[in-house]
């Protein structure tokens, strides 16, 4: 390109750019650069001309080239398809006309912060520095599949909107990030893809505003995040997928705002994750789902648990805070998969952990109240005979107290309507807590059943008794069978 050809907009970036002077064109502090579109020529610069600039233009010596160019039009298609650049790019609140095509391109850093734009085509793309797509407004659709980013990544403030709505406003997936994504207060209306990326650093969504109502709003399969996934105060309508996901630090869900009715607001399901947050907001509006996910710390407060949860084969070391067992069932009882013993069993091991052996205690009976329950109706009956003597094996002074309170009755109804001898000559003495003993007893005797025979109503009370001491003995005797076997 001849420089003849230029206007005088582009004859001054022309001239700054190997001595890396800033250009800009903006008018006003607060200026909207939504409204570039109207911007007339004395602000347009032609993507042909920045291409040529970037690709050959002439260095000066002693200086270093840099494109700085704020608050202008650029008109056509900016394509640096596999371009190596060796220049920082910084196009600082520009509108542009046309989707930039930067497939493949190489380059130090790029700036767009501030910036208009119908979509940003960076897949496969490799930047040895940062990536500042700050407080940009992309109104199509954002690719970085497959780039490699060797500094962070910044959308903090950005606003992502795409034409068809089926299609990602972010596509990150299979990327190489070897910082931070950065994108607190950023507003999405459609898919953020982070399937399959890794990230050295951290994922920072605070504050962000996720709009993909019923359809997944986060799609983070396999994605690994080698710091924290940060999502306090998020607003997210649509669902988070994490499935296979690995987090290595925390993924925070504090102060956020969940919503996905009728269906899952977070899949976690066989992932990774250091810690998961779940604490000071409202509870999410849809299922959580952490089925086979392995957490070390489980931060859950249980006014944060939703209606329904998906907890089967869930593995987790701690969970806190430490809640009395009571508060802690209720979120095992909304398990949309009816009973899950294995949930049961993890909570157990939670409080045996930090020595917590009543809470532990506790929570074992509640699985066998709520295995109860999917028992045939002799099964059904035979378990509440175990839970009313003993507890399940769970409170065996109980059945001492049975004992106690039958002993009391049958000692002093015989006391008082003493029963005949059979044999009058021989019969040994009467007593009549030795003889209540003789009948509660199944295998211990005392020669006093056998000697005496009361008539009437206290021959029904005898039979009452035995009947009695053999149900009360073979619960505790299951009691004490569960009770070894778990030792």
């Amino acid at each position: 390109m001849e420089i003849n050809d230029l206007t005088a907009a582009e004859l001054r970036v022309w001239r700054a750019f190997p001595r890396g002077e800033q250009v800009d064109f903006g008018t006003a502090g607060d200026e909207d650069t939504a409204g570039g579109a109207d911007w007339g020529p004395e602000r347009t610069l032609r993507a042909s001309v920045l291409r040529a600039l970037l690709v050959s233009a002439p260095q000066e010596e002693g200086e270093i080239a840099v494109l700085w160019v704020t608050g202008a039009r650029i008109t056509g298609v900016l394509d640096l398809t596999h371009a190596v650049i060796d220049h920082p790019v910084r196009l600082i609140g520009c509108h542009f006309d046309e989707r930039p095509e930067l497939y493949g391109i190489q380059l130090r850093r790029l700036s767009l912060r501030g910036s208009v734009l119908p979509g940003v085509g960076l897949g496969a793309a490799r930047v040895d520095g940062t990536l500042r797509l700050t407080d940009c407004r992309v109104q199509g659709p954002l690719s970085l599949a497959g780039a490699q980013i060797s500094g962070a990544v910044f959308l903090d403030g950005a606003e992502l909107t795409a034409p068809d709505p089926s299609e990602p406003v972010l596509r990150l997936n299979q990327a190489v990030i070897n910082d931070d994504l950065w994108a607190p207060g950023m507003r999405a209306q459609g898919e953020l893809r982070l399937s399959g990326a890794t990230i050295s650093g951290s994922v920072n969504l605070t504050d962000a505003q996720l709009d993909r109502p019923g359809l997944i709003a986060i799609d983070g399969q396999t994605l690994t995040v080698e710091g924290d996934l940060q999502l306090r105060r998020a607003e997210i309508h649509g669902w988070i997928g994490l499935r296979g996901a690995r987090i290595a630090g925390r993924l925070d869900l504090s102060y956020a705002r969940l919503s996905n009715p009728g269906d899952a607001t977070l899949r976690a399901r066989s992932s990774m994750i250091g810690e998961l947050w779940l604490r000071k907001g409202p509870p999410p509006e849809g299922t959580l789902n952490l089925r086979r996910a392995v957490i070390d710390d489980l931060f859950l407060e249980p006014e944060m648990v939703p209606a329904e949860v998906r907890l089967d084969n869930l593995v987790y070391t701690t969970l806190t805070p430490h809640e009395p067992a009571e508060r802690r069932l209720a979120m095992l009882e909304r398990d949309r998969d009816g009973y899950v013993p294995h949930a049961y069993e993890q909570l157990t091991a939670a409080y045996r952990r930090i020595g917590d052996d009543n809470a532990a205690r506790l929570v074992q009976l509640a699985k066998q109240r709520r295995h109860r329950s999917t028992l045939s109706w002799y099964g059904r009956m035979w378990g509440h005979v175990q839970d009313a003597t003993v507890g399940y094996g769970f409170r065996p002074l109980r059945a001492f107290g049975w004992l106690v309170s039958l002993l009391a009755v049958g000692s002093v109804t015989y006391a008082l309507n003493e029963p005949q001898p059979l044999k009058a000559d021989e019969a040994p003495h009467f007593n009549a807590v030795f003889f209540t003993l003789d009948l509660l007893l199944p295998v211990i005797s005392f020669g006093q059943e056998g000697a005496f025979d009361p008539a009437g109503w206290c021959q029904a009370l005898s039979y009452v008794l035995v009947l009695t001491g053999w149900v009360l003995a073979t619960a505790i005797l299951a009691g004490v069978t569960r009770t070894v076997n778990r030792q």
